[in-house]
C-alpha cells in the first residue's frame, strides 16, 4: 500500500471504525504532476494527533461508550481534492457487493476477499471543496460527515447536502468578521483573493455580498488562484493587485498552501510592507504560512472561530516521540522536518547534515504553537461519540458493548442523533477559554495605515463620486460663493453672505463705505476746501465793494446767486464722502444738483438778457422786457424751482434711505467681497437729479455761442462763452469715466471721486473765469474801478435811430452805392456807433 495510504485501526471486540477524511492534509500538494509535496506539520500531524488524543479520550472515558472502542482509518489527501475523491472511495468499498463470478484462484477455486472495516461515520474533510465532493457520494451510501473546518455557506443547503455537519460556523459570520475588522481600521476600497474551489470562492462571494449590503466598502479586484498554478502565476497576481494600488488591503480566502506562495511573491517582487493581509481562518494562527517571510506578512490580521486552547493537548504532543507514537507512520518524518534531522539512510531528508537521535524534544529543541483547529478536531470526533454513546443508550438499554441492533448502524438514524447532540466543551481536559491571539499591526507603528480609493476631502471640498464605485471620489473645492453644505453637496451662500475660511458655512460679507482718509477722498476734499475758501473770498470782496462801478456792472444779485451755486457745489463734496445715513442722503439728494442750478440758471438768464438786447437793438430803441433786476431774480428763481420740484417729488415717491450694495465689490474671490454703504441713489436717479442742470448747462453755452459776436467792452459775454465752454469739456469727460467704471470693483471710490471732482472743477471754472478777473481789477487796480461818463437819453435814442436807418438803406440800395455812401459817412457812423454801445452799456448799467 502507498505509505499516504496506510491504516492507521485500533481493534477491539466491540469497534466502529471512524474515517478521518481530508480533515488531516498531512502532505502539500504535489507539484509538476506529483501528487503530494512536503509535509504540513501543523495542518497535516497536529490535526491528526488531535484525532487520535480525542479517540484516546474517549475510549479512556467510562461514562462514554462504556465496553466500546472508536477506531480510526486516516488517509493523506496531499490537499487535493481531486485526489482525495478518489481516496473517499475506500470509505464506502465494505457497502458495495463485489461481484466475483468470474475471478478464479489458480487452483479453480473460488477466491475469498478481506472485507474492509465499515466506516460508521466521516471525520472531516477540511476544505469546502472536498466535504462537497465527498458529501456527494456519501449520502448515497447514508453515512454521516462531520466536518470541523468547512465553511463553504453552500453547505448549510439540506437538500443537496443532508448527510453533512459541522462544528464551525459557514463563512458568511466569517465574511461579516473580516467585514467588520475592514470597516473598523477605516478601510474602504480592498482586493479580495480566493483559491479556486468552494471555500475561497464562497467566502469571497459572501464577503462581497454584505459589503455591498452594508454598504461602505468596495471591491477593487477579485482575484482568484487557479486549483493548478503554473510558473509565474503568484507573480502576476502581485502584479495585478499593484494595478490598484490604493487598494492595499488584500482580503484572503486562501488555502495555506497558497497563502505561503502569494506572500513569496510579494517578497520577490519587493512589495514587503505594502499590502495589509486579512486571512480567513486557513491562515489563522498558523505559523507555516510565515516561515521565512515574516517581514511581508508583518501586519496581516487573520481570524479564527472562537476556540479553547486545549493545554492536555499540548502536554500530550509534546511527550510524543518516535518510541512511543508509532501508530501515526507519518510521524517520522514530521520529526525530521520539526527538528531538521536525518533518520538513518532511509530518511526524508537527505541533504540534511544532521542526524536525528531520537532524544530530540518538541517544544524544547523546536517551536511549539497549538494549531487553530485542534479544538474543532477534538469537537467533531466527540460530537460522534456523543451522537453513538445516546444512540447505544436507546437502542440497547445498558447492554455491554455492541447490542444487535446496533451491529448494522443506520446512517440516517444515526445523522438523527448527530443533530440533536449537545455537550459542553469544557470537558475537554483543561481547556484554556481564551481567544487566539491574532497577528498585530505593525510593531513600533501607532498609526493605522490607509487603503482607500481616496482620501478623504478637506474641509470646503465636496466628493463627486465616480459612478458605479462609491468608495472612489474627486475632490472638488466649492468655488466662489459656495460653501460645504454636506459631504457631496455645495450649496450658494445667501446673497449677503461670503463662505468662511474653510468654506463649511457662511459669514457676513464686510461692510465698507468711503473713508476721509482714503486717497479717493482726500483730494475732492482738497479742491473742496480750496474752493470754497477762494468762493468766501470773492463773496467778501464784493460785499466790501458791493456799490462799485465792476460789483453793479456784474449784476450783484445774480452774481450773489452765481456764488451761492458755486459754493454749493464745492460743499456738496462732503455729503457725498460722510457715512451714509438718512441725514446725509437727504443732503445729498437736495444738494447734488442744486448748486449747478444755481450756477447754470444765473448763467442762462445773463446770456439770454444780452443776447436779447442785442437782437431787440437790431429791431427798434425800445428796450426789451424782463431786463430788470427783479425780472432777472424772478426768472432765475423760476428755473431753480423745477429742480426743487423734482427733488420734492423725488422725496416722496422713494425716500431716502441707506442700502448695502453687495453687488459693486462681488468679487470672483470671496475674500475680497465688500458690501458698499451708499445712499438708495441709482444711476438713474443721478442723470435725473443732474440731467436738468446739464439742460440749463446745455441751454446757456448755446447763448454764449449767440452772444459771441459782442464786443469786448461789453458786460461778460466773451467771459461766460468761455466757461460754458470749459464746462462742457469737464462734464463730457465725466461721462465716460463715471459710466465706464460701472463695473470696477473702485466703483464707488472711482464714481464718487470724478462726480465730486467735476463738480468742483465746474465752480471753479465760473469761479475763476467770471469772478478773478473782477477781484484782480477791485484789489490791485482800484484806479480802473470808476464810473464811466454818462451820456443823455436823447443821445442813445438818436445814435440807435440812426443805426435802424442806416441799416434800412442798405437793404434798399445796391451794394456799390451803400459803400459810397458808407464811406463818405464814414465819421457819422462811427460817431453813431459809440452811441448806439453806450445805449446798450447804460441799458446793461441800469
Amino acid at each position: 500500500m502507498d505509505r499516504h495510504r496506510r491504516l492507521l485501526c485500533i481493534h477491539t471486540a466491540s469497534l466502529f471504525m471512524l474515517g478521518g477524511k481530508r480533515a488531516f492534509p498531512v502532505h502539500s500538494r504535489g507539484e509538476r504532476g506529483a501528487p503530494c509535496g512536503e509535509l504540513k506539520k501543523e495542518k497535516g500531524i497536529h490535526r491528526l494527533e488531535a484525532m487520535l488524543f480525542a479517540l484516546d479520550l474517549i475510549n479512556k472515558d467510562p461514562d462514554l461508550l462504556p465496553n466500546v472502542t472508536l477506531g480510526a482509518r486516516i488517509l493523506d489527501t496531499c490537499s487535493r481534492d481531486t485526489y482525495a475523491l478518489e481516496q473517499s472511495l475506500t470509505f464506502v468499498q465494505a457497502l458495495i457487493e463485489r461481484d466475483s463470478t468470474d475471478v478464479r484462484c489458480a487452483s479453480g477455486e473460488q477466491p475469498i476477499f478481506a472485507k474492509p472495516d465499515k466506516i460508521i461515520g466521516v471525520i472531516g474533510a477540511a476544505a469546502s471543496s472536498v466535504s462537497i465532493m465527498v458529501a456527494n457520494i456519501l449520502r448515497l451510501f447514508k453515512i454521516p460527515q462531520i466536518s470541523y473546518a468547512s465553511t463553504a455557506p453552500e453547505l448549510s443547503d439540506n437538500t443537496r447536502y443532508d448527510f453533512f455537519s459541522r462544528v464551525v460556523p459557514p463563512d458568511s459570520y466569517q465574511a461579516q468578521a473580516m467585514l467588520d475588522i475592514v470597516t473598523a481600521m477605516g478601510w474602504n476600497y480592498v482586493s479580495t483573493l480566493a483559491s479556486e474551489g468552494n471555500y475561497g470562492e464562497s467566502g469571497v462571494e459572501a464577503f462581497v455580498q454584505i459589503s455591498r449590503e452594508t454598504g461602505g466598502v468596495c471591491i477593487a479586484q477579485s482575484l482568484k488562484i487557479p486549483r493548478e498554478p503554473r510558473p509565474g502565476e503568484f507573480d502576476k497576481i502581485i502584479l495585478r493587485l499593484l494595478e490598484t494600488p490604493n487598494a492595499r488591503a488584500v482580503v484572503m480566502f486562501a488555502n495555506e498552501d497558497d497563502i505561503r506562495r502569494v506572500l513569496d511573491a510579494a517578497k520577490r517582487n519587493n512589495q514587503t510592507g505594502h499590502f495589509l493581509w486579512v486571512g480567513s481562518d486557513s491562515w489563522g494562527s498558523k505559523i507555516s504560512p510565515v516561515v521565512q517571510q515574516e517581514s511581508v506578512a508583518e501586519g496581516a490580521i487573520t481570524i479564527l472561530p472562537k476556540r479553547a486552547s486545549i493545554e492536555a493537548f499540548d502536554r500530550y504532543f509534546k511527550s510524543r516521540s518516535l518510541s512511543n507514537n508509532r501508530r501515526n507512520v507519518w510521524f517520522a518524518e514530521f520529526w525530521e522536518e520539526n527538528f531538521g534531522c536525518k533518520l538513518g539512510m532511509h530518511g526524508k531528508r537527505p541533504g540534511s547534515p544532521k542526524k536525528c537521535t531520537g532524544l530530540e524534544k518538541v517544544g524544547r529543541d523546536s517551536t511549539y504553537e497549538q494549531e487553530g483547529k485542534v479544538q474543532f478536531v477534538m469537537d467533531a470526533v466527540y460530537a460522534m461519540a456523543h451522537a453513538l454513546h445516546r444512540m447505544h443508550r436507546d437502542l440497547c438499554l445498558g447492554y455491554p458493548g455492541l447490542c444487535p441492533r446496533m451491529s448494522n448502524i443506520d446512517g440516517k438514524e444515526l445523522l438523527g442523533y448527530i443533530r440533536n447532540v449537545s455537550f459542553n466543551g469544557e470537558k475537554h481536559p483543561n481547556n484554556n477559554n481564551s481567544n487566539n491571539n491574532n497577528n498585530i499591526l505593525h510593531c513600533g507603528d501607532a498609526s493605522v495605515p490607509a487603503s482607500v480609493c481616496s482620501l478623504p476631502c478637506q474641509t470646503g471640498e465636496r466628493k463627486k463620486v465616480v459612478k458605479g464605485v462609491p468608495c472612489c471620489w474627486h475632490c472638488e473645492r466649492c468655488e466662489g460663493y459656495h460653501y460645504q453644505a454636506s459631504e457631496f453637496t455645495c450649496q450658494l451662500c445667501p446673497y449677503e453672505q461670503r463662505p468662511d475660511q474653510n468654506r463649511t458655512g457662511c459669514q457676513p460679507i464686510p461692510i465698507i463705505k468711503l473713508e476721509w482718509y482714503s486717497p479717493w477722498a482726500v483730494a475732492p476734499v482738497f479742491i473742496a476746501i480750496l474752493g470754497i475758501l477762494a468762493t468766501t473770498f470773492v463773496v467778501v470782496t464784493f460785499v466790501r465793494h458791493n456799490d462799485t462801478p465792476i460789483v453793479r456792472a456784474s449784476g450783484r444779485e445774480m452774481s450773489y446767486l452765481l456764488l451761492t451755486g458755486i459754493f454749493l457745489c464745492y460743499v456738496i463734496t462732503f455729503p457725498m464722502i460722510a457715512a451714509p445715513g438718512l441725514a446725509v442722503c437727504s443732503f445729498r439728494r437736495i444738494f447734488l444738483g442744486l448748486g449747478m442750478c444755481f450756477s447754470y440758471a444765473a448763467l442762462l438768464t445773463k446770456t439770454n438778457r444780452i443776447h436779447r438786447i442785442f437782437e431787440q437793438g437790431k429791431r427798434s430803441v425800445a428796450a426789451p422786457r424782463f431786463i430788470s433786476p427783479t425780472s432777472q431774480l424772478v426768472i432765475i428763481f423760476s428755473l431753480i424751482s423745477v429742480q426743487l420740484m423734482g427733488v420734492f417729488v423725488w422725496f416722496v415717491a422713494d425716500p431716502p434711505h441707506t442700502v448695502v450694495d453687495y453687488g459693486e465689490q462681488r468679487t470672483q474671490d470671496p475674500e475680497n467681497a465688500r458690501g458698499v454703504l451708499k445712499c438708495d441713489i441709482s444711476d438713474l436717479s443721478l442723470i435725473c437729479s443732474l440731467g436738468y442742470s446739464i439742460l440749463l448747462m446745455v441751454t446757456c453755452t448755446v447763448y454764449a455761442i449767440k452772444t459771441r459776436g459782442v464786443p469786448e467792452t461789453f458786460n461778460e459775454a466773451k467771459p461766460i462763452g468761455f466757461t460754458m465752454y470749459t464746462t462742457c469739456i469737464i462734464w463730457l469727460a465725466f461721462i465716460p469715466i463715471f459710466f465706464g467704471t460701472a463695473q470696477s470693483a473702485e466703483r464707488m471710490y472711482i464714481q464718487t471721486a470724478t462726480l465730486t471732482v467735476s463738480l468742483s472743477l465746474s465752480a471753479s471754472v465760473s469761479l475763476g473765469m467770471l469772478y478773478m478777473p473782477k477781484v484782480y481789477i477791485i484789489i490791485l487796480h482800484p484806479e480802473q474801478n470808476v464810473p464811466k461818463r454818462k451820456r443823455s437819453f436823447k443821445a442813445i435814442v438818436t445814435a440807435a435811430t440812426m443805426t435802424n436807418k442806416l441799416s434800412q438803406l442798405a437793404s434798399e440800395r445796391p451794394n456799390g452805392e451803400v459803400k459810397t455812401e458808407l464811406c463818405e459817412s464814414k465819421s457819422f457812423v462811427n460817431h453813431c456807433l459809440r452811441y448806439t454801445f453806450s445805449f446798450i452799456n447804460y441799458i446793461l448799467l441800469i
